[in-house]
């Protein structure tokens, strides 16, 4: 029987960012899965996590934590998918490590991942974002920051994780506003700035709380701002504006809107798909290709050019009133047998 904890400590503390170089957003997520995964089979097998065997992590388990994932915490086809991608590397990772355990990782790399519904992307109308960015109090403290957060989130179109991982030295304001990205995958981008962006910047920076830290957003206690944070903030301010535009009441808007949002707009500006995954930071068009699909302005485009088939005209004739009492009275006949 082989300990299981030893090889998932090298995994996730060793292999992942070292050898594969995860980034720390990624190494996080997969701990997590660990974490829900290890605390389900320790509960099945009915003892401690620290006691369980490699042994007890087989296809059949595998499969039940699945199910539960769905059933009792409620998470979607495509988070069930991830989960399973995480354990499917892990048993990669084993494969040469551990030579007696290739059959029970193949039995695991054969199970299927859930189909999932390619639904189109949330985000939202100028009006919409506009009442967002003048929900903060620019003569507050927190509301310069608030401001500079959601008009950088907008117009960069940052994931959470590059918004506040932002360092004061990747901030440029002058002689041309830009800021210094690091991406998904360890991906590297410039992206210049609005006027507007640069402006709200600038206040934020002249107020900034004195801290230790060198991110550009900092929560009350002069701490580096977290996700959930931002999201704090983001639904604080949401609620605010759904008072100037009720259409945001029917919308879920979350920190990724923002980035679609973007995306959306930036796409309508410049009718260049390759732009908007360079302004993203996406290695592959199909990525963004999502937000053709989400966009009626080439489907109108494609609309417009086109001729619609001719229909033939008709002429309704009511029909005669002897034959109508024929008709019902084959019918009662009929009914009648």
């Amino acid at each position: 029987m082989t300990a299981i904890a030893p090889y998932l400590s090298a995994y996730l503390r060793d292999h992942l960012p070292r050898e594969r170089g995860a980034s720390p957003r990624t190494c996080e997520t997969y701990a997590y899965a660990f974490q829900l995964f290890i605390d389900f089979v320790a509960r099945q097998q009915k003892c401690l996590p620290s006691k369980l065997e490699l042994e007890s992590l087989d296809a059949p388990m595998v499969l039940a934590f699945l199910d539960h994932l769905e059933k009792n915490r409620g998470n979607s086809p495509r988070t069930r998918n991830a989960r399973l991608a995480a354990i499917n590397a892990f048993f990669r990772f084993l494969e040469y490590r551990l030579p007696s355990c290739l059959d029970q990782a193949r039995q695991i790399h054969a199970l299927p991942q859930k189909k999932t519904d390619d639904r189109l992307v949330d985000y939202m109308t100028k009006a919409e974002i506009q009442a967002l960015l003048d929900a903060p109090n620019p003569s507050a403290l927190i509301g310069i920051r608030d401001r500079a957060m959601l008009h950088l989130a907008f117009a960069a179109g940052l994931r959470v994780s590059e918004l506040i991982g932002l360092d004061l030295d990747e901030i440029q304001i002058k002689p041309h506003p830009t800021i210094h990205v690091h991406g998904k995958g360890r991906r590297e981008r410039v992206l210049p700035l609005w006027k507007e962006t640069a402006t709200a910047l600038q206040s934020w920076l002249s107020v900034r709380f004195l801290s230790q830290s060198s991110r550009l957003f900092l929560n009350a206690r002069g701490r580096p701002m977290t996700r959930s944070g931002f999201e704090y903030i983001l639904a604080k301010h949401v609620e605010v504006a759904c008072l100037k535009q009720p259409s945001l009441e029917k919308k879920r808007i979350s920190p990724h809107v923002l980035r679609h949002s973007c995306a959306m707009h930036t796409l309508q500006a410049t009718r260049d798909i390759r732009k908007v995954a360079l302004w993203l930071g996406h290695t592959s068009l199909q990525s963004t290709e999502v937000y053709l699909r989400a966009d009626p302005t080439e489907k109108l485009e494609a609309l417009a050019g086109g001729t619609s088939p001719v229909l033939k005209r008709g002429h309704f004739r009511e029909p005669d009133e002897l034959m109508r009492l024929l008709d019902s009275v084959k019918k009662d006949a009929r009914y009648a047998e």
